[in-house]
């Protein structure tokens, strides 16, 4: 069972979220609040953690599981960018963007695309988000919370209990998010290529919709 925590959006209780932390820290799977939808986050050295994780969300180890950052400061441990590259992650973080990059040795094989040696990345722009990755004081592991065979993600916490509450370890309430997730871009072949459209509008970015 599922320990539910109900937080403010904006200045959300530390004690609740300490507790929230220590639990993901122990190998724990979480629900937590995002500037695009809620998210499924564990701790990123936990194997058996990052197994669970897929299972939840019923994806295989083909499916981008994508690093939450406190800021670009983590960047350069986990994945290699050049300087047009960076400009880009630099204009649209914080935000609802997900970018899949090219994978340093640092990142482990078993969180990478088996075969591309890439890595989802991203930097969200929510304040409990940001409180949990200073508390912890590392990246999280992280996939949209869309159930197996749907196709929206959740966006209600009462609704996450009722329906993975014995699945999950912590519930992080912070009311209800978008229902967009973010809009996934890879830089890891010469051009950018928009894999999907979300929250974020890369016309923002200065790339093309085409």
């Amino acid at each position: 069972m599922a320990q539910y925590f109900e937080v403010h959006p904006e200045n959300p209780q530390q004690r609740f979220l300490k507790q929230a932390a220590q639990i993901i820290h122990g190998g724990g799977i979480a629900a937590i609040p995002t500037d695009s939808s809620y998210a499924l986050v564990c701790h990123l050295d936990d194997k058996a953690a990052a197994e669970a994780l897929r299972r939840i969300r019923g994806v295989d180890d083909k499916h981008h599981l994508t690093l939450l950052c406190r800021d670009l400061s983590e960047l350069a441990s986990y994945a290699r960018v050049d300087n047009r590259q960076y400009r880009l992650l630099k204009l649209a973080t914080p935000g609802p963007f997900t970018f899949i990059l090219e994978a340093t040795k640092e990142v482990p094989r078993r969180l990478s695309h088996p075969s591309r040696r890439t890595i989802g990345l991203r930097v969200p722009e929510h304040k409990v988000t940001q409180e949990l990755l200073d508390l912890l004081g590392q990246p999280l592991l992280a996939t949209t919370l869309i159930p197996p065979g749907e196709s929206e993600p959740l966006n209600d916490a009462r609704e996450i209990e009722a329906r993975f509450d014995r699945q999950l370890q912590v519930i992080v309430d912070a009311g209800a998010c978008s229902r967009e997730p973010t809009t996934v871009i890879d830089l890891s072949q010469d051009e950018a290529q928009i894999v999907r459209k979300g929250r974020g509008n890369p016309v923002d970015l200065g790339l093309s919709m085409d």
